[in-house]
């Protein structure tokens, strides 16, 4: 059994390891097909032999082409360390800086096999979502950051470790970009020959930034799209005896049934792949399994009729067959009454793609005949600046997670009396799911919370837990991070940014400043990745983590870095980002906004003469405008006695269009 010391000691070459192959006990990754040419084979080949001396060649050469012809890809499994991979408490980590040993105790949770979707190749979920290419690059990389001290940067090259470079201290210790490439050359053919060759590499978007959680990262938010369309769809937010029909239980999708439950509805959940279905049922996120589906209609009908919450693993496909099938299914179902919505893994994308009837008449080139979540249900939230915040408690000690859980829900409930009441309904929501958190069991690995929170609230509950650290309340730094599915971490057409309706939908302006400007304001380390959650070459994305040691500089770091995080995706043209800048402008911020980007209402909403030129907020759900719609934003909002409590010079640093005072 190897040990923390010996994997930050760098590739193991005197001797070699032995070559243990594959671990029959943990599921492994599906079998790529790169279809290298013969000289493309030599070419990865001669990649992979670079990280060792050439004496050891003769030994490794022959191994690592087997790998790449029997798997697609060279995994080097002989450089799998026998340590069992988890977040081992931080003081356990030799290094020379905290914020390194933060860094490696990520790394080691997102190859958790109690974590990670197929932890011998180092995929961390999606089924192709990277931590790194190879293990000795995660060795490389745990050696690195064992030697760094806070005057060096590590730079990541898709996985690749070019090494550490001199920085200040100020700056981040580790900067990460996966997949970055030419646009012309980012087609899915093109990303299985990178890979295959070892030059780039596919990071979904926690797994390469070393900021997973568990399936605990995405059930807040997945509670919060069940319940928020319940409210949208169904008039009401009492979901019990309601039933939810989904599929998929790995890394991201188990998080439905969690989720589910917590909403207080009935959900079928169903997954073709056995493995992670008994792996949720195991973990307890799903209540119950079955094969039958007879079975599976008898307790929907039970669980409806007792109106209790109920999640069931059917294992199986939600449909047979094709995409054409499944969306004929869904069509008729719909025309019944159900209502549909696609959660974000561009479904309607592909189905069109398979020559499906999806198409909306008259639409957009990211429209469909039915919305994606962020179009009906979580693109307001966000544009209130809400999204998965999350921290995790680096001493591993769950006593620690409950006072920084306790911690969270005090500084919301004494925000939340001061807020407008389209953004109290958030607040409350979510105190009601920080209070609850710890009774729903949901921690895989490490000692890790997911909380939406806004702006104002993430600033917050940051510094009262730095302040918690320092005191010795909380017994460990704790690192704070967030999902890149957020307010300004990710521009995805076909999920994140399919709100957008200005002609900027497939521009990627915003998450690349975003990973830039977190750079530079204090981010512990930033990451900058191509495809995630909608599949390489649709979507750039990004995400940081932030150590909390209790200093005042941590404290500084992350109330700067914090509010840039979230209100660079708030300048956009919306009701609800009005509210959020409003907000953070009222709170004393010296931000500064006289336009806004990008209009993140349909114009078709309102119709006539104005339907591109009011950018209104409010959809055509049902919900009332909340006053006459202005002809554009080319005129500055109405005197400061409009809107109350609001400083005198306010509207000389912000422009606020007339209709959306009201909500205001």
């Amino acid at each position: 059994m190897s040990t923390l010391k010996e994997i930050c000691s760098g590739l193991p070459l005197n001797p070699l390891p032995p070559n243990r192959g594959r671990y029959p006990n943990v599921p492994h990754a599906p079998i790529r097909t790169p279809n290298l040419t013969a000289e493309e084979e030599r070419l990865a080949l001669r990649n992979a032999l670079r990280y060792f001396p050439p004496s050891h060649h003769a030994t490794l050469a022959p191994e690592f082409a087997q790998e790449l012809r029997q798997y697609g890809h060279i995994y080097m499994y002989r450089f799998c360390p026998t340590l069992r991979m988890r977040a081992y408490p931080i003081d356990q980590y030799p290094c020379h800086t905290r914020q390194a040993a933060a860094m490696m105790l990520m790394i080691m949770n997102n190859l958790d096999p109690a974590v990670a979707q197929f932890p011998q190749e180092l995929v961390t979920y999606g089924g192709n979502g990277q931590v790194f290419s190879n293990w000795a690059q995660f060795r490389l990389v745990m050696h690195y950051l064992s030697e760094m001290t806070e005057e060096q940067t590590l730079v990541m090259y898709s996985g690749h470790p070019m090494g550490l470079f001199p920085s200040l201290p100020s700056s981040p210790r580790a900067i990460i970009t996966n997949g970055m490439v030419i646009p012309n050359y980012s087609s899915r053919d093109q990303y299985e020959k990178m890979f295959a060759l070892g030059v780039s590499m596919y990071g979904q978007m926690t797994a390469g930034s070393y900021c997973y959680i568990g399936p605990q990262g995405i059930v807040h938010g997945t509670m919060l799209t069940v319940l928020n369309a319940g409210r949208r769809y169904l008039g009401s937010d009492d979901l019990r005896g309601r039933v939810f029909v989904t599929s998929g239980l790995g890394g991201m999708s188990g998080a439905q049934a969690k989720a589910a439950v917590i909403a207080g509805c009935v959900s079928v959940i169903a997954e073709v792949d056995e493995a992670p279905l008994r792996k949720r049922h195991e973990q307890g996120w799903l209540m119950e399994v079955t094969s039958s589906l007879d079975q599976c209609i008898k307790r929907i009908r039970e669980a409806k009729s007792a109106k209790t919450p109920l999640s069931l693993g059917y294992h199986g496909n939600v449909v047979d067959l094709c995409l054409r099938r499944q969306i004929k299914a869904i069509n008729k179902l719909a025309d019944a009454g159900m209502h549909f919505w696609d959660y974000g893994n561009a479904f309607l994308l592909e189905a069109q793609r398979a020559g499906a009837e999806v198409q909306k008449v008259g639409g957009g080139a990211t429209e469909f005949r039915y919305p994606s979540y962020v179009q009906h249900i979580m693109g307001d939230i966000f544009s209130l600046g809400f999204g998965p915040f999350r921290w995790v408690c680096t001493s591993g000690d769950p006593r620690d997670l409950a006072v920084t859980d306790n911690i969270a829900a005090t500084v919301l409930e004494e925000m939340s009396a001061n807020v407008p009441d389209r953004v109290k309904q958030q607040y409350n929501d979510n105190i009601h799911w920080i209070r609850e958190a710890g009774k729903h069991k949901m921690v895989v690995g490490s000692q890790a919370r997911i909380l939406y929170s806004d702006q104002k609230g993430r600033v917050s509950i940051a510094l009262a837990i730095n302040q918690a650290v320092a005191d010795g309340n909380v017994s460990a730094p704790v690192v704070i991070s967030r999902d890149h599915h957020d307010v300004s971490g990710t521009d995805s057409p076909f999920r994140e940014t399919s709100n957008v309706y200005d002609g900027s939908v497939f521009c990627a302006d915003m998450a690349v400043q975003n990973f830039v400007g977190d750079a530079f304001r204090g981010a512990t380390w930033v990451a900058l990745h191509n495809g995630g959650g909608v599949g390489w070459g649709e979507v750039i994305n990004g995400g940081f983590g932030l150590v909390l040691d209790g200093s005042d500089e941590a404290a500084k770091r992350a109330r700067l870095m914090l509010n840039w995080d979230v209100s660079n995706g708030s300048a956009d043209d919306n009701c609800p980002a009005a509210i959020c800048v409003f907000l953070c402008v009222a709170g004393g911020s010296s931000l500064l906004v006289w336009k806004f980007k990008r209009l993140r209402d349909h114009p078709a909403h309102h119709g006539g003469e104005q339907a591109v030129a009011c950018h209104h907020a409010l959809s055509c759900a049902g919900r009332a405008c909340a006053g006459s719609c202005p002809a554009g934003l080319s005129s500055k909002a109405k005197p400061a006695s409009c809107v109350k409590n609001q400083p005198q010079n306010l509207h000389n640093r912000l422009i606020i269009p007339h209709s959306y005072h009201k909500d205001i």
